[in-house]
């Protein structure tokens, strides 16, 4: 099992399942219209609410785009760090990659 994070940076050389997990956190990091060739690419965040009800409707969104976008994945688990401070809240995903294998 592998846990992803948005991403940060790219690693242009990343293969096999390094480049399936960076698939998956460029997917997490992009918002929906921000894609130029495809628009529905990504997923919506809700803004400026970090409620329950919330947090549920973003791990349904962030499981369905994810399984959709990159079918060599399934999605375990999600779970979200909060920053009291500045409200943001970021997804933290577990997936399996469905050949098999795992750290």
């Amino acid at each position: 099992m592998y846990e992803i994070i948005p991403l940060k940076n790219i690693d242009f050389g990343a293969t096999g399942n390094l480049a399936i997990l960076q698939n998956a956190r460029f997917v997490l990091s992009t918002v929906t219209n921000t894609c130029y060739m495809d628009r529905e690419f990504g997923w919506e965040p809700p803004i400026d609410d970090p409620s329950e009800q919330a947090k549920v409707l973003m791990a349904a969104q962030i499981v369905e785009v994810l399984e959709k976008t990159i079918p060599e994945i399934t999605v375990e688990d999600v779970s979200f760090d909060e920053v009291p401070e500045t409200g943001n809240i970021y997804p933290r995903v577990k997936v399996v990659i469905n050949d098999g294998s795992q750290i």
